[in-house]
């Protein structure tokens, strides 16, 4: 399993992706552009000591991403069709999530083979980007009989 980043617009949410996958053991994917200057020093300020644990994979662009990266794309959208707990994963799964500004573009959400989501009360819009990865990450990993014991 891993988790991609299209596009992601901030270093602090992107840190805390990297210090989540390194407590889980999971690979990192970053679709660039990026919209900060992609540094270790931005990473680690908010990775903390963690980030050097990640495994992180950087792919100048979607087309690039594609062809390095095997897998079925589960892209977690707050319009997703299919709930969170609903979503089957499997093993081999890239949890893909979009900019925090702009989400994801329709051509990612046309090359997703299901468009999850994490439900939430009627009234409210949307979870930060790394609490979503956090939330999606936990239970793909449950539903695969994968969470360190």
């Amino acid at each position: 399993m891993r988790i991609a980043l299209f596009e992601p617009d901030i270093a602090g949410n992107v840190g805390t992706i990297l210090r989540l996958s390194a407590c889980f053991g999971i690979a990192v994917d970053i679709i660039e552009p990026c919209g900060f200057p992609f540094s270790d020093r931005a990473l680690k300020r908010s990775g903390m000591d963690y980030a050097a644990f990640a495994e992180v994979r950087r792919h100048a662009d979607w087309a690039a991403f594609r062809a390095a990266t095997p897998g079925r794309l589960m892209l977690l959208s707050p319009h997703g069709a299919t709930a969170l707990c609903d979503a089957g994963f499997a093993s081999g799964d890239v949890l893909l999530l979009g900019s925090e500004s702009l989400g994801a573009p329709p051509f990612v959400h046309e090359a997703a083979a299901k468009s999850v989501r994490i439900p939430l009360l009627a009234d409210r819009r949307s979870l930060n980007v790394a609490v979503a990865a956090g939330i999606a990450l936990h239970e793909a990993l449950r539903q695969c009989g994968e969470l360190p014991r």
